[in-house]
């Protein structure tokens, strides 16, 4: 089994994070099924006190955020690392509805954060 790859807590500290075993809970899914998912870069975790956790903000009832795991996709082909992708998700951004990255995707305007972090790329 590959160990889990974890970004910096680059994190405001007022941004809600949950422990794997939280996330589980929140998206009905085993603990085992949420290392997979951040094995699998569908999300990103970072680690405080010894404790791996991920952002709330990367959740919904039913896993992570659509369009979450495309985005970081294409960051890591853009050479992003999960450091990177971290702080720019949750960068202010005043010309996206929703004022951050995650926040953009958290209202549905997935296709407009993927065309800026493709245009990065470049």
């Amino acid at each position: 089994m590959s160990a889990i790859p974890v970004a910096d807590d680059v994190l405001d500290p007022d941004v809600a994070v949950l422990t794997v075993a939280e996330t589980a809970k929140t998206i009905k899914a085993s603990e085992n099924k949420v290392r997979q998912m951040l094995r699998d870069g569908q999300l990103i975790a970072v680690r405080r006190n010894g404790e791996l956790m991920i952002p709330a903000e990367f959740l919904n009832d039913n896993g992570p955020v659509k369009g979450l795991s495309g985005t970081i996709t294409v960051l890591s082909d853009a050479g992003f690392n999960r450091t990177e992708m971290l702080r720019w998700l949750f960068s202010k951004d005043d010309s996206l509805p929703g004022v951050t990255p995650i926040n953009a995707l958290r209202t549905n305007h997935g296709t407009e954060v993927k065309r800026r972090a493709q245009a990065m790329a470049f």
